[in-house]
């Protein structure tokens, strides 16, 4: 693969991570870039529609397919040299409602994923997007609680390592971590260089945001638009929150070492220097805005973990990746975003993203 001019497949292209990613691509010269999307989550075709103006987008071409067909999926591996596998059912909520749709898209979705990069006759790179819910709960993690977030009780603690056994909590969970398993044994079984990444949460520009998925960007919308927002437990459960475009630069990063890291699963967040709390997330949103809080309070759902913090040093040992942005940073990239969309509403008539749709229409109307 060395020395051979780069051609990148991104499933889940048209996404909030994967247009960020194709974006980031498509800035790199000699690059080309297909985004494989089935185009059904709201929005993403306007993702689509501003990758097309973009530099570079005569390197761009856009596949409607979905993982489930294993036929189009080979189709469109073919001649690639690296493939992000992005494409997901996103929600622990829909994998309850719906666990064998969850298992078709995330598990048999990226066995047929790994299977069209092994016949391709390419070897090429493959990152994964996990997740890490296939840590579960994290029972033995011993936590105590302080002012308004929960912290470790250990002084040394400096994040969830790749040591953390594995623990299956939810379908979503089963599913991911499935996923996460064969991708990880297609490097020892057939060679194929893979990476795995097992993300906290990731947030910043072209994220709808929803109750269930993208939790920072739901918040800001939300309050944007004066609508309640549902905590499920006292909201000092934490999280280490990492800007995209880290993230992107974290993807970079691995496929530029990949003779030193195919093969390896990568925890990746934005660790301790980026957590917080739900409720001090909320205090940073309201900050920001200037808006006041409309809070309501529910009970803890099943498998969540009270604190959750990534520990990257594995990641920035083989490769030197390290996060630069901020928590306010970003906030305040997730806020253009929407006053973006909001001017773009207000100069041609575009219908906005549809999760944004909630925030906008006051403004519109």
């Amino acid at each position: 693969m060395q020395g051979k001019a780069r051609k990148a497949l991104i499933t889940g292209g048209a996404g909030f991570i994967g247009s960020n990613l194709a974006e980031r691509l498509l800035s790199t010269a000699e690059v080309e870039v297909r985004v494989f999307d089935n185009l059904s989550r709201a929005g993403v075709e306007q993702n689509v529609e501003w990758l097309r103006t973009l530099p570079g987008r005569e390197r761009l071409q856009v596949i409607e397919g979905d993982v489930r067909d294993a036929r189009a999926l080979a189709q469109a591996a073919r001649g690639v040299t690296e493939i992000y596998h992005l494409a997901a059912q996103v929600a622990v909520t829909t994998s309850v409602d719906d666990p064998v749709n969850d298992f078709e898209v995330n598990a048999a979705g990226t066995l047929n994923v790994l299977e069209a990069a092994r016949r391709s006759g390419n070897q090429p790179f493959v990152l994964y997007t996990s997740t890490n819910k296939v840590y579960g709960s994290l029972p033995d993690l011993a936590i105590e609680k302080e002012g308004r977030h929960y912290r470790a009780a250990a002084a040394e603690f400096r994040g969830v390592d790749e040591s953390q056994p594995l623990d299956f909590h939810s379908p979503y969970g089963c599913s991911k971590g499935t996923a996460d398993q064969y991708v990880h044994d297609y490097s020892r079984i057939y060679d194929l260089p893979t990476v795995v990444f097992r993300m906290s949460c990731i947030a910043g520009p072209r994220q709808l945001g929803n109750e269930d998925q993208g939790w920072v960007a739901h918040f800001l919308y939300s309050v944007l638009s004066g609508r309640a927002i549902t905590i499920y437990g006292d909201g000092c459960q934490v999280r280490d929150i990492l800007h995209v475009h880290d993230l992107v630069d974290a993807m970079q990063a691995v496929y530029c070492a990949r003779g030193r890291t195919a093969g390896n699963v990568y925890n990746l967040g934005g660790g301790v220097e980026r957590a917080a709390s739900v409720m001090e997330m909320l205090d940073h949103i309201s900050a920001l805005t200037g808006e006041r809080l409309n809070l309501h309070f529910s009970k803890v759902r099943p498998g969540d973990q009270p604190l959750y913090i990534a520990n990257t040093a594995k990641l920035q040992e083989h490769t030197g990746w390290q996060p630069r942005r901020s928590l306010e940073q970003t906030l305040e990239a997730i806020l253009t975003f929407w006053k973006q969309s909001l001017a773009k509403a207000h100069a041609d008539g575009a219908k906005p993203h549809a999760d944004l749709a909630h925030a906008l229409q006051q403004e519109v109307a």
